[in-house]
């Protein structure tokens, strides 16, 4: 246990010494370009940008903000956390599992070769990004790399000038501290830039829970006068060490996890007048894990330690004609894995390509317009083949919002190395090298109105996912496993929003009903596939009272389906997350809030096995200029 806390401290040191070294620098060059611009003339103020949020509360009562935050309530995803959602997250679309959701920022589809856990492990400031998008069916076939569900989608924003300040405390221990500095450019098409620096510890709401969060990001940015062109170049780092007792295995063990994140990117996006878009991106992601089964004894059953390497290129874009449109992605990816356990498959390095082009076609009616698109993508790898999917819509669009769509489309999905990898006859976790490439299918109607002050968005759908990955449990089996499964999914999804002068409102209900056939396999439970929500409804609420005071309000409730592996918190939940925030009107620039997570302190279980985080709160001040 001392030789675990000493190794920690001198990989917090490090990563500490590391994280002052690049705030320095970064720092620097912002505060550089402050004395640059500060010449006494009058400033042009920049452009005002609205993003579409769906959720109240935008920060965690319990850590520091992440890109994943903005997620936990998000309609169109499941967010199943271990601990806390900034902690590790699965993030699951329309009840897939979390390895067939996919990440983009910009153009580039940032990913975790080792495993999906470790897929918003994003070590860039929530400032720095637009608000999330998420894309399905067909759009994540056109979009999408290598995720056969869905897709979480961010932007770069455009830099500000400012900065912000704001430290928090709360309940067992927890602290927090956050900066920001950003500034624009004054002049048409010059370089502007912004750094970020985060940190949060606690000892944890129950025990052997703590976390210990550091993060460090700065970005060039070149953005033209008139706002249709943009180049970033972002850097950034992340440390996390964290505790939960049964955090991957349901053995009573208390767990933790040391990362290390890398990720280095460069993007740039136009548009013209005409409505023609393109995107480019490069970028370089290494991810480092040390996961322990036992904390008090390292090492027990097998050092878990590994390093992925991802490198990527992506160009997207559209190309507008006069009735008609070309939309075209190409994306091509190189990996690579060392690990101390992962040594039992066919290969630990890979290549991934993908290519799509969808052409569209438009036109006129008396009642709308009526748009048609029908391409394909094509998926190639050096260690599975290669497959084509197919993608069509049908689609009319009316005044005031209203559109009807019909699509098909078809995605492909390789599996992550420790499904691959992993002993398939011994270990906490077995793989099997055998594993192919998964296909889902989706078939879907959706629709979109307006009803007295209400946008209203619904959707039908069913999804076939063939040999899908998913990881069992048997009984009497100290492990878990990998199983391909196939499965049928329907889908019912309805989300309302209302925008008032003191009110914003967005409610949401979501129905999934599932079909599977793992064949040969001999399975007891289901830790992702089978872990779905049947019925699941949010409701976001922010009321901006007056005076400085705003109050905000997320809110969930869900009737899990059953798994005999959740022995705690039952499968019927009500989670709710509440913020009451103050500018003082005399105080310029200052903001305080108060911040409860999991209000009602439920003990549901997203995860099966994995206990539930309990109430937390936390109070901060932050000055803004």
């Amino acid at each position: 246990m001392l030789s675990l806390i000493q190794e920690n401290r001198n990989i917090a040191a490090k990563a500490t010494r590391a994280v002052a070294k690049f705030v320095g620098v970064a720092t620097l060059f912002a505060l550089r370009l402050l004395a640059a611009a500060d010449d006494g003339t009058a400033k042009k103020l920049p452009e005002f940008v609205v993003n579409e949020v769906r959720v109240a509360n935008d920060e965690a009562a319990g850590t520091l903000g992440m890109a994943v935050t903005a997620l936990r309530f998000e309609p169109r995803v499941d967010v199943q956390a271990r601990s806390f959602a900034e902690a590790q997250a699965d993030v699951s679309v329309r009840g897939g599992v979390f390895e067939s959701t996919g990440v983009r920022i910009g153009a580039a589809a940032v990913a975790d070769p080792q495993t999906g856990h470790y897929l918003f492990e994003l070590p860039v400031a929530p400032e720095m990004l637009g608000a999330p998008a998420v894309a399905t069916g067909a759009a994540n076939a056109a979009r999408g790399f290598n995720a056969g569900t869905g897709s979480v989608e961010y932007g770069w924003a455009p830099v500000r000038t400012g900065g912000r300040v704001a430290v928090a405390a709360g309940a067992h221990g927890y602290d927090r501290q956050a900066i920001y500095l950003g500034r624009a450019s004054d002049s048409p098409n010059g370089v502007g830039g912004d750094v970020s620096w985060a940190r949060s510890q606690s000892d944890g709401a129950i025990a052997f829970g703590d976390h210990d969060f550091s993060r460090v990001a700065a970005r060039m940015q070149r953005r033209s006068s008139d706002s249709r062109s943009q180049t970033d170049l972002f850097a950034g780092y992340q440390h996390k060490f964290f505790g939960w007792p049964n955090l991957y295995t349901p053995f009573g063990f208390n767990e933790t996890e040391n990362l290390q994140t890398v990720l280095i990117a460069l993007n740039h996006s136009w548009r013209s007048q005409a409505g023609s878009e393109f995107q480019a991106a490069a970028f370089y992601r290494r991810n480092k894990d040390d996961y322990e089964f036992n904390r008090l004894v390292p090492g027990a059953s097998n050092p878990f330690q590994h390093t992925t390497w991802l490198r990527g290129l992506a160009t997207r874009g559209r190309v507008q004609f006069a009735t008609a449109a070309l939309g075209y992605s190409f994306e091509a990816q190189r990996d690579r894995l060392e690990s101390t356990a992962l040594t039992f498959g066919r290969f630990n390095e890979r290549s991934i390509e993908k290519v799509t082009l969808l052409p569209e076609l438009s036109a006129p009616t008396s009642a709308g317009r009526v748009t048609a698109r029908a391409g394909a993508a094509f998926d190639h790898s050096d260690r599975d083949g290669s497959a084509w999917s197919p993608i069509a819509e049908l689609e009319w669009r009316g005044v005031e919002g209203r559109m009807i769509r019909g699509e098909y489309s078809e995605a492909t999905q390789l599996p992550s190395y420790t499904a691959l990898n992993s002993s398939a006859t011994s270990g906490l976790f077995r793989g099997n090298p055998n594993l192919s490439r998964s296909r889902a299918r989706n078939l879907e109607l959706s629709a979109a109105f307006a009803v007295r002050g209400w946008s209203v968005e619904t959707a039908v759908f069913r999804r076939w996912d063939d040999r899908l990955v998913d990881w069992t449990f048997r009984r009497g089996v100290t492990a878990r496993t990998a199983n391909p499964v196939d499965t049928v999914t329907d889908g019912i999804e309805v989300l309302a929003t209302r925008h008032c002068a003191r009110v914003d409102l967005t409610f949401s209900y979501a129905w999934l009903h599932k079909r599977s056939d793992y064949g040969a396999a001999l399975v007891d439970a289901s830790f992702y596939a089978l872990n779905f929500p049947e019925h699941r409804a949010t409701a976001a609420i922010r009321w901006r009272v007056g005076h400085g005071v705003e109050l905000r309000s997320d809110n969930e409730y869900r009737v899990q389906a059953p798994n005999f592996l959740r022995v705690i918190g039952g499968d019927r939940a009500v989670v709710s997350s509440l913020g009451l925030h103050f500018a003082p009107p005399a105080l310029r620039g200052w903001e305080f809030s108060a911040l409860v997570d999991n209000l009602w302190d439920s003990a549901f279980q997203e995860i099966p096995a994995v206990p539930a985080s309990p109430r937390q709160w936390s109070v901060s001040a932050a000055f803004r200029w």
